[in-house]
């Protein structure tokens, strides 16, 4: 029954058991004509309620409805239909108040990440433009997206310039500029230019709806205490039944069981902890945090040790060339060997090669036989020699004599990561890389040490002196350098050992093993690589590092208000068994009851919606 029904079907009832009242006032000769009324009204809302009892008793299970079943049942046959009525007509209310607060949960999820529009501008081969549904694009088909539209799909532009409202994929409220290259998302908005988008992920491959589909699937998970709720409510039932034969036995009032049984009813109970869930992961999606498992949302407010990587997360990854220091060579050849051993690596400093190249107007050769080790180097060979770029343990693993001038003269250069070069076995130079800190990153460690985070390491591949460097601009007061991807792994497994609950956060692909060696995994940046999404508990779709102490603050605050909720449903369960017991509770008043404790643990819950990162 979807909810216009259900209103009208509540409607309807109510308006029976109104005539009933009120036939009695108007017409007191008209006998019987208001117990008809009444019985109709009640019989109709009791269809509902006996219906869902019957559906459980079918499937062998023993819940709640069947409570309400009994009681609104004993109420009809002693003659009491206004009662049987009320009561009915109180406790669908209930739940279609409760079902429209989880609706309207979800509902606030699916706003953020499903609002992809129906149509896209499809740009055909001879250039004319013509309006397709966006589910007919396929990948590779070009698309142009005007101010003021939504992108249908993710791809690349390839013509234009524009800003974009990615709130609804990385929760940042500021626009973000985009040009050629830069890649776009299904479901955000185009602000400024008409820009030509070139499709690259289509329907359900696209990011917003992978992240819908996980935000849901966690959604859909539990927390250990409604797993234990679930387990014991079995034998919750049939105790309320005994109690409520009890109080009929002792005190031979079928008003008192009644009562009893009614609100007995967990509700409350039930929605303490699913209501906090729903709540919480809206407002982390809102935040551009993804939480896959509602269990991890719950544990992450008691990590209180952060192991952070240095380059991509604390740092931008956006690596510029400061310095090349040629070793008996021109610092052209430098330059060109350096970069055409790099071509192929999707290092940042190889990217910052290949942008320094294009600047200098310095073509790069075609290496051949590349390899690379991660953490390392490279080596390839170019135009007939080999060229090796990377550690100075690198080159001398290779047989290559490094001078100790230069050595010396790269050490001292500070917050400079270096990488050596030689080409046929004779060292060429090094090459100095600065790393700009990414904005934010030291607001989020003193925030981190504000809400009671014990331990804030980072850990890098670079040499000690850069990793001193960063640390200081950020706060950090411990530093492992020199690390290798087993080496990351080592130093989170020893803080660990420590007794600590560590989170790991890293960009998700090149620290997959650090990120899956802790406790939580968080992915910064995920936005566009499913790499990221799916490698890490939790992922960032943004670059925000602040995001981190919004989440633990928010798992904090979802486990206070369960807890709140706990106690509110409990505290009003056992008020009405007392009430109901001694007899100062009448049945329809125990399904007011019933209903406010249902209310008040829905707004409690609503209060999660409400938080945000700071600013």
């Amino acid at each position: 029954m979807n909810s216009a029904a259900f209103a009208a079907w509540l409607a309807a009832g109510a308006i029976l058991l109104i005539g009933s009242r009120l036939s009695g006032l108007v017409y007191p000769a008209a006998i019987g004509l208001p117990e008809l009324c009444a019985a109709a009204g009640a019989l109709l809302l009791m269809a509902p309620i006996l219906a869902m009892a019957m559906r459980d008793a079918f499937h062998a299970e023993l819940h709640m409805s069947a409570l309400v079943a009994v009681a609104v049942m004993a109420a009809f046959v002693r003659g009491e239909f206004a009662a049987a009525g009320w009561i009915s007509f109180l406790m669908l209310l209930a739940i279609g108040v409760e079902s429209r607060a989880a609706e309207g949960a979800h509902a606030s999820i699916e706003a953020l990440i499903r609002i992809a529009p129906q149509l896209a501008r499809r740009i055909g081969p001879d250039g004319t433009e013509s309006e397709t549904p966006a589910g007919a694009l396929c990948v590779g088909e070009r698309i142009r997206v005007r101010p003021g539209e939504i992108v249908p799909s993710d791809g690349v532009i390839v013509e234009g310039r524009t800003a974009l409202n990615e709130a609804t994929i990385t929760g940042e409220s500021l626009p973000a500029d985009k040009e050629e290259g830069a890649e776009v998302f299904a479901g955000t908005e185009n602000l400024t230019g008409s820009v030509v988008v070139e499709v690259r992920r289509v329907g359900a491959d696209t990011t917003l709806e992978r992240v819908r589909e996980l935000i849901l699937s966690a959604e859909r998970t539990r927390l250990p205490v409604t797993r234990l709720i679930d387990r014991y409510i079995g034998y919750y039932v049939p105790a309320a039944f005994m109690l409520s034969v009890l109080a009929w036995a002792a005190t031979g009032e079928v008003q008192r069981a009644i009562a009893i049984l009614v609100v007995a009813c967990p509700c409350a109970l039930v929605l303490s902890t699913p209501s906090a869930i729903v709540a919480a992961l809206s407002a982390a999606a809102r935040a551009g945090v993804l939480v896959k498992n509602a269990a991890d949302l719950e544990r992450a407010g008691r990590i209180d040790a952060v192991v952070l990587d240095k380059t991509g997360t604390l740092t931008t990854a956006q690596l510029a060339v400061e310095r090349l220091a040629p070793d008996g060579v021109e610092p052209s050849d430098l330059l060109a060997w350096a970069v055409s051993a790099e071509r192929y690596s999707k290092h940042p400093a190889a990217l910052a090669l290949l942008r320094l190249a294009k600047e200098a107007n310095v073509a790069p050769s075609e290496p051949s036989d590349f390899a690379e080790e991660a953490g390392w180097g490279v080596s390839a060979r170019v135009d007939g020699a080999v060229v090796l770029a990377g550690r100075d343990a690198w080159l001398e693993r290779h047989g290559v004599s490094l001078p100790a001038a230069a050595v010396e003269a790269a050490g001292a250069g500070v917050g400079l990561s270096v990488v050596h070069v030689a080409r046929g076995g004779r060292y060429a130079g090094w090459i100095g890389f600065q790393d700009a800190i990414r904005a934010g990153a030291a607001e989020c460690l003193r925030e981190l040490s504000e809400i009671g985070v014990r331990r804030v390491v980072m850990f890098t591949g670079d040499r000690q002196s850069v990793a001193e460097y960063v640390a200081g601009k950020v706060g950090c007061r411990e530093v492992a350098a020199h690390c290798l991807p087993q080496d990351k792994v080592a130093v989170v497994s020893r803080i660990r050992a420590d007794g600590h609950l560590v989170a790991v956060v890293g960009d998700g692909i090149n620290d997959a093993p650090a990120l899956a060696s802790g406790d939580f995994g968080i992915a910064m940046a995920a936005a566009g690589s499913e790499v990221a999404i799916h490698s890490a508990a939790i992922a960032l779709m943004n670059s925000d590092l602040r995001r981190i102490p919004f989440l633990i603050r928010l798992s904090r605050a979802m486990r206070s208000v369960v807890f709140q909720n706990l106690a509110l449903s409990t505290l009003f369960m056992l008020a009405g068994l007392t009430l109901s017991g001694v007899g100062y509770l009448t049945a329809i008043a125990a399904a007011v009851l019933h209903n406010v404790g249902s209310l008040a643990v829905i707004v409690n819950s609503a209060r999660l919606v409400r938080i945000q990162p700071e600013r």
